[in-house]
């Protein structure tokens, strides 16, 4: 298995590397899978370095109520089919980048969503499972941050999951790791919160990716989130949430008020 990080350039340019312990390396020439390149340049520390999230300039889609348990909490049914949303690319923050809370006339009630994304890596349209799973470039941990009473206000997900800063995706993607049973924790001030596995999906990676290719296709770097499991609960202004996905890492950051 390997890592790779995007992370930003002296020169403001976005570079991609592989992470090794405390350090990164950058890379050259990677393919859309996340295959092959060349190593160039000197290690760096990670510490010394601004990670950057995955999926910019590209889609972000994500998948509701995919846990049982989730669902249950949130007084619903479990879905017949997958619940298909969007968040808009100018949500997305990196690791060590702040959650900013809108102002209270916007939301008061912000949550934290522990998800398992995925990178793609071969365009898909009208795939069947199996050429899904081949399109997998590697996974990632993803917080579906959510404004839960403009959610419930609304009746549809877009404004209440599309805030500013409401997609934390890091700290880097895992390649060549199997994601059919992670485990997917959450944390805030180091309190556990959330933790479930990705075995307990209703709907399973290669049945979502194939249900949502049959109506839109999926290019090289786009993202999928693949739902939570129970345990959402409030973020305040001051707080630290972490995201972990076993064998990825630790997704972190701070929220403060606007």
């Amino acid at each position: 298995m390997m890592k790779i990080a995007r992370y930003l350039g002296q020169d403001g340019e976005i570079l991609e590397g592989v992470v090794e312990g405390d350090e990164l390396q950058e890379i050259s020439g990677l393919d859309p899978m996340l295959h092959g390149g060349r190593r160039v340049g000197g290690k760096k520390k990670l510490a010394e370095v601004q990670l950057l999230p995955w999926g910019l300039s590209r889609k972000i889609v994500a998948i509701g109520k995919n846990y049982l348990d989730h669902a249950k909490e949130m007084a619903s049914e479990a879905p017949k089919q997958p619940l298909i949303f969007m968040k808009p690319t100018s949500a997305l923050v990196g690791h060590g980048q702040a959650i900013v809370l809108p102002p209270e006339g916007l939301a008061k009630e912000v949550h934290h969503e522990a998800e398992l994304a995925v990178v793609i890596g071969r365009r898909l349209r009208r795939a069947s499972e199996a050429d899904c799973v081949k399109a997998i470039a590697g996974v990632t941990c993803l917080n579906d941050v959510t404004a839960r009473d403009v959610q419930k206000a609304d009746g549809q997900w877009t404004r209440a999951k599309g805030f500013d800063t409401f997609c934390p995706v890091g700290p880097w993607v895992a390649v060549g790791l199997d994601w059919s049973d992670l485990r997917i924790q959450a944390r805030v001030n180091g309190m556990a919160r959330q933790d479930g596995r990705s075995k307990d999906q209703i709907f399973p990676l290669p049945k979502l990716l194939a249900f949502i290719t049959a109506g839109m296709t999926l290019e090289p770097g786009d993202l999928i989130s693949t739902g939570t499991p129970a345990g959402v609960g409030p973020l305040r202004a001051g707080d630290t949430v972490e995201i972990e996905v076993e064998g990825v890492g630790v997704l972190r950051n701070e929220v403060r008020a606007e």
